[in-house]
């Protein structure tokens, strides 16, 4: 007879119950097990709420997807108004890339003169907020949303990301969920950014960490 599966369970101390926990199983894990240590088929996100009704997001995603790559490529104007109708926080002289993408954009708040380049991505199932003079360079990935590795339904776990006055996150980064970017920080391009950065850093790597403070000089003088 074959071992059980890791989260399957145990029959004999089942008193009856059919909990959300009986029928994913609370067994120990085996470390060399090639059982799925995880039950998708438990997956439940009904207590996320994302803001809006289906309709709305429908509407926004069909907009986003038609709307936004269709606008010309400086026609910033017209982008923002279109976040804006739909409860994002937009600042003025912002610059959004037409590729661009906004998972929930009333979640998202951008403070005045930043940019957002093409093909960021702000998965914002909780609060991204970008404050000001903030640049988020193309390829960026802004996520609010993951799940817990050690829950065996994969739950999903959002938290907020904060990018603040004058950071600039370089190409291609990943910003996790929980994270906030101090002021006038630079993130270099291709980083991870697990864990908060202190202000006025140049911070890089995988995982992300503060290397040197930045300094500020005029472009092209001595």
């Amino acid at each position: 007879m074959s071992a059980p599966p890791p989260y399957a369970p145990d029959s004999s101390s089942n008193q009856g119950g059919d909990s959300q926990s009986d029928r994913c199983g609370n067994r120990p894990l085996e470390p060399d097990s090639h059982q799925a240590w995880v039950r998708l088929d438990a997956y439940d996100q009904s207590w996320y709420k994302p803001g809006r009704s289906k309709a709305t997001i429908l509407l926004w995603w069909l907009l986003q997807a038609v709307v936004f790559p269709l606008t010309p490529h400086a026609s910033h104007g017209p982008r923002r108004w279109l976040l804006r109708q739909f409860g994002a926080t937009v600042g003025k002289g912002v610059v959004i890339r037409p590729t661009a993408r906004f998972t929930y954009p009333w979640n998202v708040s951008i403070g005045d003169h930043s940019w957002i380049g093409d093909d960021v991505v702000l998965y914002s199932l909780a609060q991204i907020t970008i404050g000001q003079h903030c640049v988020i360079s193309q390829k960026s990935y802004l996520c609010t949303g993951s799940h817990d590795i050690h829950d065996p339904r994969f739950g999903l776990v959002v938290a907020p990301v904060v990018i603040e006055n004058g950071a600039w996150i370089a190409t291609d980064c990943f910003v996790a969920p929980g994270v906030t970017v101090g002021a006038n920080s630079v993130v270099g391009a291709r980083s991870s950014v697990f864990k908060s950065l202190p202000s006025g850093q140049v911070c890089y790597g995988n995982p992300c960490r503060a290397v040197v403070p930045r300094r500020m000089t005029i472009a092209g003088q001595t």
